[in-house]
């Protein structure tokens, strides 16, 4: 029996001729062959030895055969396969061929996709992750995906809303995470100027709502400034009966202004202690990706005490690579929560100082009682000084000011443990 052309194709199958039940699709059993149970108006149900039944209908388009999926039994029932059929034969008869029809809507729907925001926010991400490191952007994808993309990221990127993103922005300050939601927005933003730029948005939805969110509360490391306390904490460490390896992570923690990762993975083989001179890795450094791929070693002069501490600490540790070795496993370096472990120990809360606070503690006193130069404390910090005219100052100049400076402090520190009255620069007994 010849199959109907697109000019008789519109004409509704007589329901009489339909020769397949819900019951018949239903109870069908897979044979050792591909079995076919022809329905009417071509469409049929192709029952495979493997197992699953296909529904398909044959068709002619200008003379041709041609054959479309109509999808898989039960999942598209006897009823709604007919009705799929009734569908295509709707599109012969106005002289467009199915399949390409489908094909057409895939493609639109694609373009959808590729369109949303979520598409547009990895896309964004694959261009940028190269610059970061890998915890910053392990920390920008994850807050994409548990506080952005479960609300808009099936949006299109061209028709979010101010309101719809300060709705998703709400979401997150509700949890009292407010940083969070203030980093999300400029992501977000980041995101919007990136599809702007590629030619997919026409602006930044993100850009007006800064001051329409909570303002943070800066939350500083706890450190201690005051001459008389740091005084008691000294004393307290240099008191410390703990071993060997914590009690000089505890001396060397105020005096050398580092921060508590960059101290607690030092190596040995980074020291030359006759030269009184530690060169701390780039890698290890808080900076953007290419200055810790690129960028020179921070220098940090050792002062006499410290030089003395380090000699003291070298029999034990220094056949291992790291100078504040784990307790357990030699080859690993010692906790992260050992330093702020032995202050608690000692008596000092987590509320008044903390391993970090230390950088804290000598920038404020430095300044404060000892009236040295900021800049050349943010070059010890290791933080990016600038000059009169705003450009970044190589972050190991100030070598020999560094140098003086770092000895001046441990005198200082020295003085404080003992007791002794110290003198700040104002003339005043600290």
């Amino acid at each position: 029996m010849p199959l109907p052309d697109a000019a008789d194709s519109n004409a509704k199958p007589n329901k009489k001729s339909s020769k397949l039940t819900d019951a018949a699709v239903r109870n069908v059993k897979p044979g050792e062959k591909t079995r076919k149970l022809t329905d009417s108006a071509g469409l049929y149900l192709e029952v495979r030895p493997e197992g699953g039944k296909w529904w398909r209908l044959r068709y002619r388009f200008e003379g041709r055969e041609q054959l479309l999926s109509l999808g898989t039994y039960p999942g598209v029932s006897l009823g709604e396969a007919r009705s799929k059929r009734d569908e295509t034969r709707k599109l012969l008869a106005a002289g467009a061929d199915p399949s390409l029809a489908r094909k057409a809507a895939k493609s639109a729907r694609a373009g959808e996709v590729a369109n949303n925001f979520e598409a547009i926010a990895r896309e964004w991400y694959a261009v940028k992750r190269d610059d970061w490191s890998a915890s910053y952007g392990e920390k920008i994808i994850a807050r994409f995906d548990a506080d952005v993309f479960p609300y808009i990221g099936r949006r299109p990127v061209s028709e979010v809303t101010p309101p719809e993103l300060l709705d998703m922005l709400r979401r997150i300050e509700r949890r009292g995470v407010i940083e969070t939601a203030h980093r999300a927005r400029e992501n977000c933003s980041q995101v919007f100027r990136y599809a702007v730029a590629t030619g997919r948005a026409i602006s930044d939805p993100a850009r007006d709502l800064k001051d329409a969110l909570k303002t943070p509360v800066v939350k500083h490391f706890p450190a201690i400034t005051k001459p008389e306390r740091l005084a008691d904490l000294l004393r307290a460490c240099a008191g410390y009966a703990g071993t060997p390896v914590v009690r000089t992570a505890l001396l060397l923690a105020p005096m050398l202004l580092l921060r508590p990762g960059e101290l607690r993975h030092a190596q040995w083989a980074e020291f030359d202690l006759d030269a009184a001179t530690w060169m701390v890795p780039a890698a290890r450094m808080k900076r953007e990706k290419a200055g810790k791929l690129q960028g020179a070693p921070h220098v940090v002069p050792l002062p006499a005490q410290a030089v003395e501490a380090l000699r003291e600490l070298e029999p034990l540790t220094g056949r291992n690579a790291y100078v504040f070795r784990g307790e357990r496993h030699h080859d690993r370096p010692m906790s992260e929560n050992t330093v702020n472990a032995a202050l608690r120990a000692m008596g000092f809360a987590a509320e008044e100082v903390t391993g970090h606070g230390f950088r804290a503690t000598a920038r404020t006193m430095m300044v404060e009682r000892l009236g040295v130069d900021e800049s050349v404390i943010e070059a010890q910090l290791a933080h990016s000084v600038k000059d009169s005219l705003g450009r970044a100052y190589n972050r190991t100049e100030f070598i020999e000011q560094r140098r003086a400076m770092m000895q001046t402090w441990a005198d200082y520190l020295d003085k404080l443990r003992q007791g002794a009255e110290v003198v700040s620069i104002a003339g005043r007994a600290a």
